[in-house]
């Protein structure tokens, strides 16, 4: 496997940082950009996101053109807090209500298109405590200032929090490497120069979302990359290098199911794609145990399999964006 990809599509933030040259290169190309953060109880940072987002880069700098919330059902004051702080909010079962509802993700992600605006949208996770406008400003350097590049996704160091005061400077990233590399490493080795491929940071043409699938939950990172790979190829991708990125972790049962998604969504797609040939169907639920009284008890999580389908197949969106399949 050659490395040209990783030489020439991996940037560092630092590269960007010129956001004057940055508001002149959008204004000359004529594009909006929308910022989606998905929500689900992110009371404790949701604020600061927008905080940071609205005064660097659209009050300091025009670069951002909207700042949407869309939420999947948070049961404290997440909703509240985004639009109290100016942001436009939406619950995820309003959009587009005749449709079967779903909770996910990737849910948010998908309707996220319809509800938003611009040119280039930047899929932002919520929950990240190390805040800071480069997680925005340098996933849309590469989509602007280049004319190949049509997504771009972020990579950095994730400490893991030991306790209350003390953070491991490596680490993190543990269903990547556990998970995600080793079936690039199998299928698609060229894949593996994306560092950090399950990032929930991302941002990209809308041109690109549009076109393809969205799997409602997890998956959704692996199925992006899968897709947009098959369809326009790797050199369509960058990765830029946002250093650290600090956020609350989950346990291993929790990491669990997360893997146990992601693996599902991996065979679903190369099933599609006609690498593998699966004899039967998969199940959809993931068994795990607890213990309860000294006995051991099977804790079954299920989820749903469903896809959204790339949405400019859908006739509201087509309509309200006027475009055709």
């Amino acid at each position: 496997m050659k490395n040209n990809w990783l030489k020439k599509n991996t940037f560092h933030y630092s590269e960007f940082k010129d956001l004057k040259h940055l508001v002149e290169e959008k204004e000359k190309k004529n594009l909006t950009i929308s910022l989606c953060l998905p929500t689900l109880n992110e009371e404790k940072t949701i604020a600061k996101e927008i905080v940071i987002m609205k005064s660097e880069l659209i009050t300091r700098y025009p670069i951002l053109d909207e700042i949407v919330v869309i939420d999947s059902g948070s049961t404290d004051k997440t909703m509240e807090i985004a639009k109290q702080y100016g942001a436009d909010v939406y619950s995820a079962d309003d959009i587009l209500p005749d449709l079967e509802k779903y909770k996910g993700k990737g849910e948010n992600l998908w309707k996220a298109l319809y509800i938003t605006k611009g040119d280039i949208i930047v899929y932002l996770d919520a929950d990240i405590k190390n805040i800071h406008h480069r997680f925005v400003y340098a996933l849309i350097g590469p989509l602007i200032l280049t004319d190949n590049i049509k997504y771009a996704k972020a990579f950095y160091d994730r400490p893991i929090t030991i306790d209350k005061k003390k953070i491991r400077s490596t680490g993190g990233g543990r269903v990547t490497e556990l998970v995600i590399r080793p079936l690039f490493s199998l299928f698609f080795p060229e894949l593996t120069q994306i560092l950090q491929p399950l990032s929930g940071e991302y941002a990209g043409f809308r041109e690109i979302f549009e076109k393809i699938p969205f799997p409602i939950g997890y998956g959704i990172e692996t199925s992006m990359i899968l897709d947009i790979y098959e369809k326009w190829g790797l050199n369509v991708i960058a990765q830029v290098d946002l250093e650290k990125r600090v956020h609350r972790n989950q346990d291993t049962k929790a990491l669990g199911r997360m893997a146990f998604v992601i693996l599902k969504t991996f065979f679903d797609r190369i099933e599609k794609l006609g690498l593998i040939d699966k004899k039967h169907e998969m199940f959809n639920e993931m068994i795990q145990f607890k213990l309860v009284e000294d006995s051991y008890n099977p804790d079954i999580y299920s989820f749903g399999t469903n896809d959204r389908p790339p949405i400019i197949e859908n006739e509201e969106y087509r309509k309200k964006f006027n475009v055709k399949k």
